[in-house]
């Protein structure tokens, strides 16, 4: 839970007082995002003695001489008593306004802190450039970068490059052993893009298993949910860098089956298109604003009442040559947790590159009977066995379809 404390200085006389939470809020209070400046918990600093002193509660923002900081979780009681006790100990306005901004700067280290975590509650407290967040960099040492993109890309029709939870081996081994085998061509380079970890028995398996396979692109970033759009980022970045003259790029995840030979199909036929994202194109997608969603996005991050159109983000395919625009425009935004919403969203919009619906992106779990899964470019929520079934099912030449 978000609490919010204020202060408000009154003539030369400042005592501290903890307002309790309102428990029942206005529909006007239940709308506006406890990011921006909704009065939910407050101190009121006053004249007046303890017993006299009334909570003060506003949906406004800052008026007059009032100043807020952020405080999140256990540790808002806890920062909030620390401010009553040093407010009733300082005698002046500068004392007041430097403890404030020394608190704000230790939440503020403090909400970053918990990027690491998963879900909605990871959210940091303020709007943030994403080049803040991200660190450039891969650690390349581990991989075959010439056997993931030979010659930077010159002879290369297609990259696919696979996000990955670090945890999910399996995952990784079961698109090895199917639908990654057409990485051994020529023509198409695969690899997976990770981020990195503290944890040291986590981190030396990764290590081993890229010291045998070669192919786990890993960025600096810490691998979590709210860190999603630094991986796409990363993975802009390592294409930019290594790969700037192949074709098409396809950004899928783990937990995808993808029919390679429909995808190289799709991509003689628009071979020669350029500046263009296919995939799955969602118009008129409203944000989430229910805290307890893996989508929620408070207002502070972004306030408008839909969002640009873009390609839904289980697997989405780039032309080659948008890809290092995207890659430094994506730096120049405000960060988002949603990647598919901010590259293909907000970011190719400001690029103005075109973003076209293919039916062949599904991007969902559908039938797996074989001839569905044969009309279909992507398909998701798909588990470690189901993709050997698949696999098997693609190849297997006695099944006809209409």
């Amino acid at each position: 839970m978000f609490i919010v404390g204020t202060i408000r200085e009154h003539r030369n006389k400042r005592q501290a007082f903890l307002c309790p939470v309102k428990k029942k809020m206005s529909r006007n209070q239940r709308m506006r995002d406890p990011l921006q400046d909704t009065r939910i918990f407050r101190y009121r600093v006053t004249d007046a003695p303890s017993n006299q002193a009334k909570c003060y509660y506003s949906t406004s923002n800052n008026h007059g001489s009032n100043r807020s900081i952020y405080l999140e979780g256990n540790k808002s009681f806890q920062s909030l008593v620390a401010v009553s006790n040093q407010l009733t100990e300082s005698s002046g306005i500068e004392d007041i306004k430097t403890i404030l901004r020394k608190q704000f700067i230790e939440m503020k280290k403090y909400s970053s802190s918990i990027q690491t975590l998963s879900g909605p509650s990871a959210l940091p407290v303020l709007r943030e450039l994403a080049m803040k967040l991200y660190e450039p960099g891969h650690l390349n040492e581990e991989i075959d970068i010439q056997k993931i993109c030979m010659h930077r890309g010159l002879s290369l029709r297609l990259l696919i490059l696979i996000t990955s939870a670090q945890s999910n081996f399996k995952e990784r081994m079961s698109i090895r052993r199917t639908w990654m085998n057409y990485g051994s061509r020529q023509i198409v380079g695969m690899a997976f893009i990770l981020g990195r970890t503290t944890n040291a028995s986590l981190n030396e398996a990764l290590n081993k298993e890229n010291n045998m396979y070669g192919d786990m692109i890993r960025g600096h970033f810490i691998d979590s949910y709210f860190n999603l759009s630094l991986k796409t980022i990363s993975m802009l970045e390592w294409a930019d860098t290594h790969c700037p003259n192949v074709k098409f790029i396809l950004k899928t995840d783990d937990d995808m089956f993808i029919n390679v030979p429909k995808l190289l199909d799709f991509i003689d036929a628009r071979y020669k298109n350029e500046r263009t994202i296919y995939g799955r194109l969602v118009e008129d997608w409203k944000p989430i604003r229910k805290r307890t969603s893996k989508y929620f996005v408070p207002y502070k991050l972004y306030n408008g009442w839909q969002y640009p159109p873009f390609t839904t983000g289980p697997a989405y395919l780039l032309t080659g040559d948008i890809v290092h625009e995207l890659y430094v425009q994506s730096l120049n935004t405000y960060y988002m947790q949603l990647e598919d919403v901010l590259i293909t969203g907000f970011v190719a919009k400001r690029l103005k590159i075109r973003r076209e619906h293919a039916n062949e992106f599904l991007n969902s779990r559908i039938s797996l009977r074989p001839c569905k899964i044969r009309n279909a470019i992507s398909v998701h929520k798909i588990k470690p066995r189901e993709q050997y079934h698949l696999w098997r099912d693609l190849l297997d030449s006695t099944i006809k379809c209409k």
